[in-house]
């Protein structure tokens, strides 16, 4: 071995191997039980940040685990290339909108710099270690993976559950795209409210409060809650518009909170989806007066046409006072809704659109949800509360370009919907005919295909079964998925459209474990992000420090599901430990060799250490099942730090040096459990020494995990009188003034409790400590009194 713990070396050495003898494949053994993983498929940014891989070493270190505990593990790597983070990459990278230029010119570019960026995320991947099964790699903007995710809309579509109608939709005027509500983000920020006062047609006035005065121009009613005294008189009653005139009711409605504002709000189509809710109960017109771009049309009048949202904002605002319609405004906190991508305000316009038929199965979800193993348990909840906050049916369709096309078209004359067959895909309707001569309801043969294209959850929510080989190559082994990781964040997302997509295709539920990791944090403990300045690159982090380390602080450092902030003292506690645990191993394998026949063993600290080892791993195995990683590395670090390098390694060294055979079979013994237990976790490390401790092998990380055993406690506590003894005389003889490789003359142990204990170890602690002569009594009561035994002190002469 090395002298020296060189991370970068071994690391190199190591993921080449594992690489070229494909250490990591998926076996055709069906003997074996198996183990899935619906890998999440990352946008193909070009670099995996601290928050990518704390994802995927968390489902790396599964995959290791359930490989040595026997079973034949299904880890595959894709990419899901599609979506808004590509087109605006491109169009940044360009310097052009995609509108600018003809839509196949970009798309083409997208195609480009997307496989540029995957090249650069594989090293990455391969740098942390990851232990995909390289050959099981998808790519969602592939002609194959088009073609699932096309055959899953027609077979989506002829169940029923895919339709296309108008309904009001989140738009993003940046992106000039429709979005679901899980692409919504919500930030909470200081808004002006604005109290407007309503003529009443009948006799006198209402005055309403809104945050979005703009939108006057839309008011189709006034509505007041049904148990607010103050205005049940006025309900049935008209309100004039003010500076447009029009009339509109005053309805009643209990979704009025009578504690805000004045308790009247004015319904505009659409300022959220309160006003979606109230227009479609009371069958109220549709008034839309704001374009794709986010700009004012003609229906909001020439007194806002062609301005944008805060220009609109403004100049009503000025309007309202110069006419005497605005009698005050306020400051708030409120909730603005921005796109997840762009983080431009979002508005709702009516649209046709594609939409899948979500809200119907929401009872199921949630029941289908109750059926997975959540871990840790809580984060459960985050899945109910957002089914249960949803208003609207999912829609799938994006004015997009890079994306899978919809598989529709539309008759030239009649309009009548052409949906494929499934035998069609793949196919792309904006360049190919649809495969029918002529349209069924009226026998035309001019056909227009569909531009818009489909959401990227549509490519991503199908994997668990695109993993299993659908449809082509089905699995049944694989299908349900063993096991689902990802980050909190997309839950709502992924999570939610995995279960509803292959409920639907299905009718079963998409994975049986649902593993759910934090957010990292920056140095400054906010959650790291571009915008913030926080951001520290991950090559930077394992240059510095070494993937193992990166792995360890990962995944020891905070609990399943909690958040983890970047600390450099973490990160180097974890290089230190990686170090310690190296030249231990360095010591092992120079002193020590390897013993044909295991001998007898029967000194207490020998006992003791296997005893120790034992309960370890029974612990760490009981950890991983609930994989509990924190707990799990803890326990491991604790006993290779504490346990084994400082107590029984230092108290075994005299017997080495004599050619022991019991102190060299435990000391290789312990080692090899102690790689075994940290392989999953720190796997480049447990590599190099394993080899080096071990003959004809070819890879630890296909060896058998260690497994549980009985343990004798009798022999554990007797053990620890013995290593508290010898700890505390080493720390008198440094307090003293005595480097522990010199002797002490001599030292004398008064113990009633421990006698016999002692008296029986009397060699390991006379020459571990380097005493000349050493007495071990029953009376009497020495100088140094033990801070952690009964009954016991100490008289030394340096």
């Amino acid at each position: 071995m090395l002298k020296e713990y060189n991370p970068k070396s071994i690391e190199e050495k190591w993921q080449k191997f594992w690489l070229e003898k494909k250490i990591y494949k998926f076996t055709e053994d069906k003997t074996k039980p198996t183990f899935s993983i619906d890998t999440p498929p990352p946008y193909p940014t070009g670099e995996l940040s601290p928050g990518n891989a704390f994802n995927y070493v968390y489902c790396d270190t599964v995959a290791r685990y359930e490989r040595m505990k026997g079973y034949n593990v299904h880890f595959p790597i894709g990419f899901d290339c599609h979506g808004l983070p590509t087109e605006v990459r491109v169009e940044n990278l360009i310097k052009k909108k995609k509108s600018e230029m003809d839509w196949k010119e970009f798309y083409d570019l997208c195609v480009k710099y997307t496989k540029i960026w995957i090249e650069e995320m594989e090293k990455s991947f391969k740098r942390l270690g990851i232990s995909f099964d390289w050959d099981l790699k998808y790519v969602t903007m592939d002609p194959d993976y088009w073609k699932k995710t096309q055959l899953s809309f027609i077979i989506s579509y002829k169940k029923g559950y895919i339709y296309r109608g108008e309904h009001p939709v989140f738009w993003c005027p940046r992106c000039e795209t429709a979005i679901a509500e899980a692409e919504v983000e919500e930030e909470i920020i200081k808004k002006e409210l604005h109290y407007i006062v309503y003529k009443i047609k009948e006799n006198g006035s209402i005055t309403i409060a809104t945050t979005r005065p703009e939108l006057i121009g839309a008011c189709v009613a006034v509505a007041v809650n049904p148990n607010d005294s103050r205005y049940k008189a006025l309900i049935g009653k008209t309100a004039i518009v003010p500076l447009y005139g029009r009339e509109v009711p005053i309805i009643a409605s209990d979704e009025v909170d009578p504690n805000f504002g004045t308790g009247a709000m004015m319904i505009c189509t659409y300022g959220d989806k309160g006003d979606v809710r109230i227009q479609k109960k009371n069958n109220l017109p549709v008034i839309v007066i704001i374009d794709d771009k986010g700009r004012f049309n003609s229906n909001a009048g020439k007194i806002l046409e062609g301005l944008n949202i805060l220009e609109g904002r403004n100049k009503i605002v000025e309007e309202l006072k110069r006419h005497g319609f605005l009698i005050k405004t306020e400051i708030i906190e409120g909730e603005i809704r921005k796109c997840w991508r762009c983080h431009t305000p979002v508005e709702i316009i009516p649209k046709q659109q594609w939409f899948f038929r979500s809200l119907d199965l929401s009872e199921k979800i949630l029941e289908l949800a109750n059926q997975i193993k959540w871990i840790p348990p809580y984060q459960i909840k985050r899945l109910q509360n957002w089914v249960n906050s949803l208003s609207w049916d999912w829609v799938i369709s994006r004015q997009r370009v890079f994306a899978t096309a919809i598989p529709a078209w539309y008759c030239k004359n009649c309009n009548e919907i052409i949906v494929a067959e499934e035998d069609w895909v793949p196919i792309d309707p904006r360049l190919e005919k649809p495969k029918i001569e002529r349209c069924p309801k009226c026998g035309s043969s001019e056909f227009i295909g569909e531009k818009d294209v489909l959401d990227t959850w549509m490519d991503s929510s199908i994997t668990c079964a695109v993993h299993a080989g659908w449809p082509d190559k089905f699995d049944p082994r694989l299908f349900p998925a063993d096991l689902q990781p990802n980050g909190y964040d997309i839950i709502r997302t992924w999570d939610y459209y995995l279960l509803l997509r292959h409920y639907v295709l299905f009718n079963n539920i998409a994975f049986k474990i649902a593993l759910i990791n934090g957010m990292v944090r920056g140095t400054d403990g906010r959650m790291m992000h571009k915008s913030y300045g926080n951001v520290i690159p991950l090559d930077e982090l394992l240059e510095r420090y070494g993937t193992d380390a990166f792995r360890l602080w990962a995944l020891g450092s905070v609990k399943v599901g909690s958040d983890i902030s970047v600390r450099f003292e973490d990160l180097d506690y974890n290089k230190r430990f990686l170090n310690k645990l190296w030249n231990a191993a360095r010591y092992v394998i120079t002193y020590t060799r390897e013993v044909k026949e295991k001998p007898k063993i029967e000194k207490l600290i020998d006992l003791w250490i296997l005893n120790e080892l034992q309960n370890v791993i029974n612990k760490v195995n009981k950890y991983m099942e609930e994989m509990d990683f924190f707990n799990a590395i803890n326990e491991i670090r604790t006993f290779v730090w504490n346990k084994f390098c400082d107590q029984y390694l230092e108290a075994v060294k005299y017997r080495t040096a004599s050619n022991d055979e019991a102190s060299f079979f435990v000391l290789r013994y312990v080692l090899e459990k102690i790689l075994l237990l940290l392989a999953p976790f720190a796997p480049h490390i447990t590599e190099e020494i394993y080899h080096n401790l071990k003959e004809n092998i070819l890879t630890i990380h296909l060896e058998k995990y260690p497994e549980y055993s009985d343990i004798n406690e009798e022999i554990i506590k007797k053990g620890e009188i013995l290593i508290k003894t010898i700890a505390e005389l080493r720390r008198i003889k440094l307090r003293l003034g005595v480097s522990l490789a010199n002797n002490l003359s001599e030292v004398k142990i008064y113990t009633k409790n421990f006698y016999d204990t002692l008296k029986e170890n009397y060699e390991d602690i006379k020459y571990t400590l380097r005493i000349n002569e050493l007495e071990i009594v029953k009376e009497g009561e020495g100088k140094y009194k033990s801070e952690e035994l009964e009954n016991v002190s100490y008289d030394i002469v340096i």
